[in-house]
């Protein structure tokens, strides 16, 4: 614990210096409006981020990502309080007992008990982090080649099954993301396959560029079809949270913060469930249940603290199993990949200074939205004034240009306009975008690892279902399969209900 504390400060003093505190303030910022805008997601932020930072130092540039991703989760309650519309998917729960604060005249005391909650849940979920992670690590050097792709298999079939809706539309989606990632030389003989004599093609599809389309082109079409009208705001008091109601609701931030940051474990699951997930435990342990959706103080902390703690949560498995907990997540981790650090097994052993570098990099990013969130969130909310005639266009550019940077290749801005139009259409059919995001990041990872086995086995099956953290993750997938099954479902107690 000692040697931990040690490794941190010197990862925490090695950020004490002008230009990180800029970065990490600046980036911050971003987030915090594209948070706030409806519409604009924090996948896309990060995804957009990324391809500005592809020339930045390693350090710098993650720095940077962290901090928009932190802070775009917590800009979303500004627009999800004043104007009930989340900002991001995230801030979806927020709404319920945030817009009631709000037009009870209480909209500052809202925001200001959101920035707590934020803040509060930021801080148990770096403590989760730089807990777990070597923990973790140490487990994950027991997996092996069929360990590996069942635990892909298991993030796309999880991650469908989490998103809401129908589980078989989330399904359909994460294999065709497991069939696009196949898409060029395979990993082992560099042979070509399904690239139809195309030189683009025979190289695969970047992913940054397919995330950048999926989450950034695809959230501008709908925007566009969605005319949103310049919203009226109305004045609030002052957003400094009352101590009484930090004090008072303690337990509720702590059991969140816990339930966000093993939500976020999860691989694919998201904010959302987090916040969802930490709004209905609040819920059942609350001696208040008649407040809840009506202006509910507990309810609010809930929410704000549980999406939150998920963000370092989601973290945790990029590091030590190279598999994302979240969709931003993924975008971080293809980030970290292209910056030349290599998460999974081996960072603890390799690279084991990195990750307090990140438990460093959270700790700057809480200071930036809890700055933001206390002194200028009267000059921040002027933002959702700004007309979608203008931000559209501008998102647009720093998509092409962003995209195009990556490697000044023309077939990337191709890729990323096609994801683009693919994800729309998604979205005009039910069909969550997540799983097929996570399908194209745990592709590689689970092909070369089927492989791999099947080589060291001797093409023998047996070793996928015998061995016994491979058995233990095929149960949970079929489990998972069979009570999603119709017939089975009315079978349970709580399908006949």
């Amino acid at each position: 614990m000692f040697d931990g504390l040690i490794a941190f400060g010197h990862s925490l003093a090695s950020f004490m210096t002008p230009q990180s505190i800029f970065f990490a303030l600046a980036a911050s910022l971003v987030g915090v409006i594209i948070g706030a805008l409806p519409g604009l997601t924090a996948t896309m932020g990060v995804a957009l981020m990324t391809t500005l930072t592809i020339k930045l130092p390693a350090s710098q540039a993650l720095l940077i990502l962290i901090c928009t991703y932190v802070g775009a989760i917590y800009g979303g309650s500004r627009s999800a309080i004043l104007l009930n519309i989340p900002g991001t998917p995230a801030s979806a729960a927020s709404c319920l007992d945030g817009y009631a604060l709000a037009r009870q005249g209480q909209a500052g005391r809202a925001m200001g008990i959101a920035t707590t909650g934020s803040v509060m849940g930021t801080l148990i979920g770096m403590f989760f982090l730089a807990l777990f992670t070597p923990l973790l690590g140490d487990l994950a050097l027991k997996f092996g080649a069929y360990e590996f792709f069942w635990l892909a298999i298991f993030g796309v079939i999880i991650s469908a099954t989490l998103t809401g809706g129908d589980a078989l539309k989330g399904w359909i989606t994460g294999i065709a993301g497991l069939f696009i990632a196949t898409i060029g030389q395979d990993g082992i003989h560099a042979y070509e396959r399904f690239s139809f004599d195309s030189r683009d093609l025979a190289g695969g599809l970047s992913l940054v560029p397919a995330l950048v389309g999926a989450f950034g082109f695809a959230e501008i079409l709908v925007a566009m079809q969605e005319k949103r009208p310049v919203p009226k705001i109305n004045p609030f008091d002052t957003v400094i949270p009352k101590i009484r109601d930090v004090l008072q609701y303690w337990r509720t931030i702590i059991r969140s913060g816990v339930i966000g940051t093993f939500v976020g474990i999860v691989p694919g699951v998201g904010e959302d469930v987090a916040a969802w997930s930490s709004y209905a435990a609040a819920k059942r342990a609350s001696k208040e249940k008649a407040k809840f959706g009506k202006g509910s103080v507990e309810g609010l902390m809930a929410a704000e603290t549980g999406d939150n703690a998920c963000v370092p949560g989601a973290i945790i498995p990029v590091l030590t199993l190279q598999i994302p907990g979240s969709a931003p997540a993924a975008v971080l981790m293809a980030a970290m990949l292209i910056h030349g650090v290599k998460p999974g097994p081996m960072i603890m052993v390799e690279s084991p200074q990195f990750v307090h570098d990140v438990v460093a990099m959270m700790l700057l990013a809480t200071i930036g939205i809890l700055i933001y969130g206390l002194v200028l969130t009267k000059l921040l909310v002027q933002v959702l004034k700004v007309p979608t005639t203008i931000i559209v266009p501008l998102i647009f550019v720093l998509c092409v240009v962003g995209t195009y940077a990556l490697a000044q290749r023309m077939f990337d801005v191709w890729t990323m306009l096609g994801f683009g139009v693919l994800g729309f259409v998604l979205r005009q059919y039910k069909f969550p975008v997540a799983p097929l995001v996570l399908g194209i990041v745990l592709g590689d990872l689970m092909e070369k690892n089927l492989r791999r086995g099947l080589v060291l086995s001797d093409g023998d099956l047996t070793p996928f279902f015998t061995r016994p953290i491979s058995a233990t993750l095929f149960g949970i997938i079929a489990l998972v399969l069979l009570l999603r099954i119709p017939a089975v479902q009315r079978r349970l107690p709580w399908g006949r209900a």
